[in-house]
């Protein structure tokens, strides 16, 4: 048997001994190593990828030939701005977010890149 398979078996028996329970996604965090990613992470993944959305529905809007698609589009780019607004608040508020405070921002971007560059491969 693999460490690995060993370490993850390990970890299946201190779960049920602490009465923790295991469910799939616990199974499959540990095993593509993902148990790692931390709150923080995930947010900031979270953010990137609103900030793209608005992006993209912003280019949508200016390319698009018919005044009905036009208005689709601008409602989607209103709720992806409302949705970038609650996840900037959200990490802001948890302080993992800092936007107007660039040296604490660039600390954490460091911090963030030091926990991806650990999870394995």
């Amino acid at each position: 048997m693999s460490s690995k398979h060993n370490d993850f078996m390990s970890f299946c028996a201190l779960s049920e001994a602490k009465g923790m329970g295991i469910n799939m996604n616990t199974i499959l965090e540990h095993m593509t190593g993902l148990h790692t990613l931390t709150d923080d992470v995930i947010a900031m993944d979270f953010l990137m990828n609103a900030k793209s959305g608005v992006r993209n529905y912003a280019m949508a809007v200016t390319e698009c030939a018919t005044p009905e698609i036009k208005q689709i589009l601008m409602k989607q780019l209103d709720e992806a701005i409302d949705s970038h607004e609650k996840i900037t608040n959200y990490m802001m508020q948890r302080g993992l977010y800092h936007p107007y405070h660039i040296p604490e921002q660039i600390q954490l971007d460091l911090k963030n890149i030091q926990t991806a560059m650990n999870i394995p491969s």
